[in-house]
C-alpha cells in the first residue's frame, strides 16, 4: 500500500499532465495464497469477477480521484501488459511511450515522476511556441484589398 500512496501523490501532482487509471489484475498476494505479512486487506483469490470487483473496490478507497477498472477473469490485460503484479506505463495516442519495469523490483516511481516532469517541460514549451507564433500573426499587418464599382 505504500507504493499506492505514492502513486496517489504523483495522480494529484501530475493530473494536469496526465489522466491516471489503474487497472487491477489477480490479486498478488491473496489470503488463501501467498500471503503479505503487512497487506491492509485480507484477499482471498478471486474466484469471479465479483471478487475483484470488491476488492478494486478497497483499491480505489486509497486512490480517491484516479479511475479504477478491473482486468477481466482470465487477466488479459495482466498478460497484454507484463503487469505481474505491478507496473507504471504512459500510453499516448495509444502507443505506449514510457514502460516501467516489472514489479516489486521495477515498480519505479521516481522514474515515473521524472519522466512526467519532462513531459511537462515539453508541453510548456510547446504552449510558449503557440503563443508567440499568434502574437506574430496578430502583429502582421492584414492586407486591404478594396473594391471599386464601376
Amino acid at each position: 500500500m505504500a507504493r499506492l500512496k505514492l502513486f496517489h501523490g504523483l495522480v494529484r501532482q501530475y493530473e494536469d499532465v496526465a489522466d491516471h487509471l489503474v487497472v487491477y489484475i489477480e490479486e498478488a498476494h491473496p489470503s488463501d495464497g501467498w500471503v503479505s505479512s503487512d497487506a491492509p486487506y485480507q484477499i482471498p483469490r478471486h474466484r469471479c469477477l465479483e471478487d475483484r470487483l470488491g476488492a478494486a473496490r478497497l483499491m480505489h478507497l486509497e486512490v480517491p480521484g484516479c479511475a479504477v477498472v478491473v482486468d477481466n477473469m482470465e487477466n488479459a490485460s495482466n498478460a497484454a501488459y507484463g503487469a505481474y503484479f505491478d507496473r507504471l506505463y504512459v500510453l499516448h495516442d495509444g502507443k505506449i511511450v514510457y514502460q516501467g519495469g516489472r514489479g516489486p523490483e521495477g515498480y519505479r516511481i521516481s522514474e515515473l515522476r521524472d519522466w512526467l516532469h519532462q513531459y511537462r517541460q515539453t508541453l510548456l514549451l510547446l504552449l510558449e511556441e503557440e503563443d508567440e507564433q499568434e502574437e506574430e500573426e496578430e502583429e502582421e499587418p492584414s492586407e486591404v484589398v478594396e473594391v471599386m464599382d464601376v
